[in-house]
């Protein structure tokens, strides 16, 4: 790679970890997608998009929990059986193309739904403890699967069944992703053994764009434009999956 095009790869990184950190996510779809787009190795991908989610997961989760939104109530029973579950989707290689179809869609879905309902739900329910364990096995497996934090997926669906405000929502989808991209990682090092070069090249850029992006994300914009914000992110999202 040519330090013209490694310039441009760090600049969309840090783009993606900008608008992906503003609604509590890291970016590991955004990463897949232009590292793909960059001609970058399929090999190098996952364990790329997982290392750079670890980072802008971090600082997301700083930001989002000394603005007072993050709730371990509602955390743990989501990442209780995600973590095993990430390691084993990152440890295993299958066919996805239908799954990745499947998902694509339901994003597409749920970006229209952010557009078309923007006011923030104020009856507020938690989920069960059987439900939020179930939920998060499925998402953790997915995440290691895909090479994403899960939660791209974690985040609509729980505003959706108002199991949370939109930002504690966010801070909940952050520390869940920076744990189940660790996990993921982990389970994907155990055959690659080695961190590709090309991640720590590209950190830099995505904890630039993650930190002002999760501070203004937890601290400045409003419930609205995070919903508004998400809705790209899912249409990001989901193009990538369907498409790629």
């Amino acid at each position: 790679m040519t330090p013209e095009h490694l310039f441009v790869l760090c600049l969309a990184v840090a783009v993606v970890a900008f608008l992906y950190s503003c609604v509590g996510h890291a970016g590991a779809s955004g990463y897949i997608s232009v590292m793909t787009l960059a001609g970058v190795a399929v090999a190098v991908i996952r364990p790329t998009a997982l290392t750079l989610n670890i980072f802008v997961a971090c600082i997301g989760a700083v930001q989002f929990w000394r603005a007072g939104h993050f709730s371990w109530k509602l955390f743990w029973p989501f990442a209780l059986l995600s973590v095993p579950c990430a390691f084993l989707g990152g440890y295993l290689s299958l066919p996805t193309h239908l799954l990745k179809l499947l998902l694509g869609l339901t994003l597409v879905y749920s970006a229209l739904r952010f557009f078309v309902q923007s006011k923030e739900q104020e009856a507020i329910h938690s989920p069960s403890r059987s439900v939020a364990l179930a939920v998060g096995a499925g998402l953790g497996f997915l995440s290691g699967l895909t090479g994403t934090g899960g939660g791209i997926f974690l985040t609509p669906l729980m505003i959706f069944m108002r199991w949370g405000k939109t930002k504690s929502v966010a801070a909940v989808s952050v520390v869940f992703i920076l744990v189940n991209s660790i996990s993921g990682l982990l389970g994907t090092l155990i055959k690659s053994g080695h961190v590709p070069s090309l991640a720590w090249m590209l950190i830099p850029a995505a904890a630039l764009g993650g930190t002002l992006g999760s501070h203004l994300g937890s601290r400045r914009f409003s419930p609205v434009i995070i919903k508004r914000i998400l809705a790209a992110v899912l249409i990001v999202a989901a193009y990538k999956l369907i498409f790629q």
